[in-house]
């Protein structure tokens, strides 16, 4: 039996690149923020923003504070794990700027998705320290809510961003996103005419679900035929009037969302979209339907706390597959062969002449 150094040697385990590992990680820190948004709407449900008081980064004046309620423990509770997402983020820029050389498209998607963590951090204190918590319906507090809304999807936008930028293969171009403005007029792709007007439309739905969802908790019903008399009533508080333009965008913003899905799968079959838009734009889909069947549910059952924070996980994910596939379209030399070039090889391959002269065109002594 042969013992020779051949027969010795052991199968050498994989050693993930550090490109894999920046996107294992981008991974990571992805799931950990949507779960620390969802921690903040139960802040918010269960009426626990006020639990450290006004104090802010301190806990009613204390770092740890001594025989805490339940309300301080849940409001404390999401603050360190903010925290903890933040150092994630911040770990993320260094293990991107490590693994990616720079003027790397992964380089600049982890900056901005920094710069939008730490715009989190600066409203959430702006929600305790003017004290726009627990009971308070100004409109104050709804405008905050609204634009905490939007800094969230513009934060998971940029971790989407710099997730699909050190996937394998990925980083040698970025979206061209002007194409989104005037793709609505021309476009060499269908789904470009849609993009922009969904991800305005998306945006808005999200901002004016944080004003609807905080009118269902400042302002419960017993039933629903009260809600309904309260919504129409012209002597209600402005946050429960507001809550009437949520459905009505919803509506909107999911009729442009299923058409860009529509576009987006023409696109691939007709080779002007990557594969990979195809399944995204079945995945967004998916959501969007299942997005205004739970609408439904949510305003039939009163808005349950359960079914609020099962709306918003859904709404995150329709928002990060938006912008994914967003990146794959938009994004030059993804995969998709282009028009022109499809059309070219199509000539070239069953119309064009053969080459040289035919016999009648030879001149009369060459024959």
């Amino acid at each position: 039996m042969p013992t020779g150094p051949s027969s010795q040697a052991q199968p050498r385990a994989h050693v993930p690149s550090p490109a894999a590992r920046a996107h294992r990680f981008a991974w990571i820190t992805l799931i950990a923020i949507v779960l620390v948004i969802l921690w903040g709407a139960f802040v918010r449900v269960t009426g626990s923003g006020a639990g450290c008081g006004s104090h802010w980064p301190l806990c009613n004046g204390e770092l740890v504070p001594r025989a805490p309620s339940a309300e301080t423990l849940i409001e404390l509770s999401h603050r360190l794990t903010s925290g903890v997402a933040l150092l994630m983020v911040v770990a993320l820029v260094v293990i991107v700027r490590r693994c990616f050389p720079a003027g790397h498209t992964a380089r600049r998607y982890a900056y901005w998705t920094l710069f939008f963590m730490l715009g989190e951090a600066a409203v959430g204190a702006g929600l305790v320290l003017f004290e726009l918590v627990a009971e308070n319906a100004s409109m104050a507090r709804a405008m905050f809510m609204a634009v905490h809304l939007c800094n969230t999807f513009l934060l998971l936008g940029a971790l989407v961003l710099t997730l699909d930028a050190s996937a394998e293969g990925r980083g040698h171009g970025r979206p061209a996103w002007s194409r989104l403005w005037r793709g609505i007029w021309r476009a060499d792709q269908h789904a470009v005419r849609f993009l922009g007007l969904g991800l305005l439309g998306c945006m808005l739905l999200g901002a004016s679900g944080a004003v609807a969802a905080l009118g269902d908790t400042l302002f419960p019903a017993s039933s629903l035929e009260e809600a309904l008399r309260q919504d129409l009533a012209a002597s209600s508080h402005i946050l429960i009037r507001l809550r009437l333009l949520h459905p009505a965008i919803a509506l909107v913003s999911a009729a442009v969302l299923l058409l860009l899905a529509g576009a987006a799968r023409r696109d691939h079959d007709a080779g002007l979209a990557p594969p990979r838009a195809a399944r995204l734009a079945n995945a967004l889909t998916v959501l969007v339907l299942s997005q205004v069947a739970l609408g439904f549910i949510n305003v039939a059952l009163l808005a349950p706390a359960a079914i609020q924070l099962l709306h918003l996980l859904l709404a995150d994910a329709l928002w990060i597959v938006l912008v994914a596939l967003t990146a794959h379209v938009l994004t030059p030399g993804d995969g998709a062969m282009p028009r022109a070039a499809s059309a070219a090889s199509l000539i070239d391959r069953h119309d064009s002449p053969p080459m040289g002269p035919t016999p009648d065109e030879r001149p009369v002594s060459a024959r």
